[in-house]
């Protein structure tokens, strides 16, 4: 009996249980909650403590950002429209001084009927940068991206196209100066390429633009320096910087690891002088004194003279920062440079470079952010950048008086540049670690 019930009671299941919803709590914003704002009591006493600090600025000062005044003409209007609709012991924010004087703090006090060159010279900045920035663009846009800067210097100065092609064809006296004396030696062949286009840019560049001009003028409006001001300057005088300093700055970083007695000393002096000093001193310094060593009766302009310093100041950061890339190399990747028989050259192009760069993002792009934002310290040497204008703006009869609305935009503005600048680093992050699994 028992052993026929042992052969036909079944202890195996022939059917699994239908599947079930998990717990409310382990899915969704529930347990996102639980997990990030909540998951221990002091945990959830700060999140608490968090909120409500949130809620209590916001519920000061949204009512004085979203219920501003638009449409006014002055300070003295804008308050007499928020005594007529909100009482007089309100306080609401007086953003008519933006719908006012928008042209000044984006452009300074450049001529308005011009204001499409600075905007054309910033697409064509910008598009000149596409095929560097993101690889999925053709490579046929690299002829942009050697001419947007020579164009962009035409658009926004104006004047005649010939001193723009002079500047422009130094950089051809340096490719075959390089290509002529690098036969000798490669070190030599690049302090040719440095040295030769300079001295045709003090003395030919100037002669050969008026002789081509007095043949065949063709040229736009010109405009001055101090025309420059608001977002405009910064804009130069930052993506100016930025463009140049990174050259420069690996320049200098392979300068300082070199074995060469002299390179080595005259990389680690420039390097240590310019950090050791505030970046204000040498704005100082470009102003005051940069005209004693230029030949006499030479008019040096100054913004050009500011985007010349601020450029050595920062390649003196982005000199460090890739130097600390290059020391984060093992050893192996120098020692496998030299079995494959590569020079000294072609080992940092194809093999070291790549990598100590990819290493130095965040450093680099860092040093970028705060190059951007340094460039508000123009003001002190007499630039109207955004916080210049903003002076200006508040020293008229219309607006003497208002403060928070202009620097909140400034704010703004900024924070958006430098925001994309973060991001853009992210994803190029991203993307390289992608690429390397």
């Amino acid at each position: 009996m028992s052993d026929t019930n042992a052969q036909t009671v079944s202890y195996v299941r022939d059917s699994m249980l239908a599947e079930q919803a998990p717990p409310i709590t382990q899915v969704g914003a529930i347990k996102w909650v639980r997990e990030n704002l909540f998951p221990t009591p002091l945990n959830a006493i700060l999140t608490l403590v968090s909120l409500y600090v949130i809620y209590y600025l916001i519920s000061h000062i949204a009512p004085w950002m979203f219920g501003g005044i638009w449409d006014a003409n002055s300070l003295s209007e804008c308050r007499e429209i928020r005594d007529a609709t909100v009482g007089s012991d309100a306080s609401v924010a007086c953003w008519a001084v933006l719908g006012d004087r928008w042209h000044q703090l984006l452009f300074g006090f450049y001529p308005s009927n011009l204001y499409w060159r600075p905007i054309l010279a910033l697409l064509l900045f910008l598009g000149g940068l596409s095929p560097i920035l993101f690889p999925n663009i053709s490579r046929k846009m690299l002829w942009l991206t050697a001419a947007a800067p020579f164009l962009c210097f035409w658009l926004l100065w104006g004047g005649s196209i010939w001193l723009t092609v002079s500047i422009a064809l130094g950089f051809v006296v340096a490719y075959f100066a390089f290509v002529a004396v690098s036969r000798i030696s490669a070190l030599a062949g690049i302090v040719a390429a440095l040295i030769v286009p300079v001295l045709y840019w003090i003395l030919l560049a100037g002669p050969v633009a008026s002789t081509m001009d007095s043949i065949l003028p063709i040229g736009i409006e010109f405009v001055e320096s101090r025309a420059f001001g608001g977002f405009m300057l910064s804009i130069v005088i930052g993506l100016a910087a930025i463009v140049l300093s990174l050259p420069l700055g690996i320049l200098l970083a392979l300068a300082r690891q070199s074995d060469l007695f002299i390179i080595k000393t005259s990389a680690v002096v420039f390097i240590e002088v310019i950090r050791g000093v505030p970046l204000i001193v040498w704005l100082f310094t470009a102003q005051l004194l940069l005209n004693y060593f230029l030949p006499p009766g030479t008019n040096f302009d100054l913004t050009l003279r500011v985007i010349i310093m601020v450029t050595l100041f920062a390649s003196a950061y982005i000199a460090e920062v890739v130097r600390g890339g290059l020391a984060a190399l093992p050893s192996g990747q120098y020692e496998g440079a030299d079995s494959l028989g590569l020079n000294y050259w072609q080992s940092m192009q194809l093999i070291v470079l790549p990598q100590a760069l990819k290493i130095s993002i965040p450093g680099i792009v860092n040093t970028f952010i705060g190059l951007f934002k340094d460039t508000t310290l123009v003001v002190f040497i007499g630039l109207f950048d955004p916080l210049g204008i903003a002076s200006a703006i508040r020293a008229s009869t219309d607006w003497n008086g208002i403060y928070w609305e202009l620097f909140i935009f400034i704010g703004v503005m900024f924070f958006v540049f430098c925001f994309s600048m973060g991001r853009y680093s992210l994803y190029l992050e991203k993307k390289l670690q992608r690429e390397h699994r």
